[in-house]
């Protein structure tokens, strides 16, 4: 029996304004999906943006909704009502407030957590497909509404861009429906560099003079 080909959904609002914004973690990591992978251009499809293309042999359709993030599930079932796959078959990245900035996880099914995108998708669906949590850090309850909807930082930059590089390499995984190995190959393309990997500083010998310095 053949594959069934692989959606994999970025979360977001639609427009520049929120292109930014953390909310938005999802439609930038299908961007960067897309662009490492040579897909076809974006054109308007279920309720959406959408892209083809091929990673690990799998036939990928990438969709990014264009519904606003409380009406994903529109666009997402639209999608995989026409390519008539399985749940498993269908992988959602979302931005994540209960995980620390940079780091991810993958699940399957599970509650929304109070994300309207996952919300809208489950009521649509049922809430037995994949899950790829981006963490964008807690600021604090009172404070969250402002926090999603708010461009990344200057700081956020320097981990966001090194994670969304990570989940473009590691796709392949997803698209052998290998979620821990993927993980894995995330963390080891993000983590810091250990102490005895940085070159080590020349030493002057004793009977050289020195520099004074």
């Amino acid at each position: 029996m053949s594959q069934s080909p692989l959606l994999i959904a970025g979360l977001g609002n639609p427009g520049e304004k929120y292109a930014r914004h953390r909310h938005n973690a999802g439609f930038m990591a299908v961007d960067a999906i897309a662009e490492k992978y040579r897909f076809s251009p974006w054109r308007a499809r279920f309720q959406g943006h959408s892209a083809d293309g091929t990673i690990a042999g799998r036939k990928v359709l990438l969709l990014k909704p264009m519904t606003f993030m409380n009406e994903s599930g529109r666009a997402v079932g639209e999608a995989v009502r026409y390519l008539k796959i399985p749940l498993s078959a269908l992988v959602v990245i979302h931005d994540e407030l209960d995980l620390a900035p940079a780091k991810i996880r993958v699940k399957t099914g599970g509650g929304d957590a109070g994300h309207n995108g996952l919300r809208s998708i489950t009521g649509a669906l049922g809430p037995d497909y994949r899950r790829l949590r981006l963490g964008i850090g807690h600021p604090g309850k009172a404070a969250v509404l402002n926090y999603a909807l708010h461009d990344f930082s200057k700081a956020d930059r320097e981990w966001l861009e090194p994670l969304l590089a990570a989940i473009a390499d590691a796709a392949p995984y997803l698209a052998e429906d290998d979620d821990p190995g993927f993980m894995n190959r995330v963390a080891l393309l993000t983590a810091p560099p250990k102490a005895d990997d940085k070159p080590a500083k020349a030493k002057i010998k004793k009977d050289e003079p020195s520099d004074g310095i």
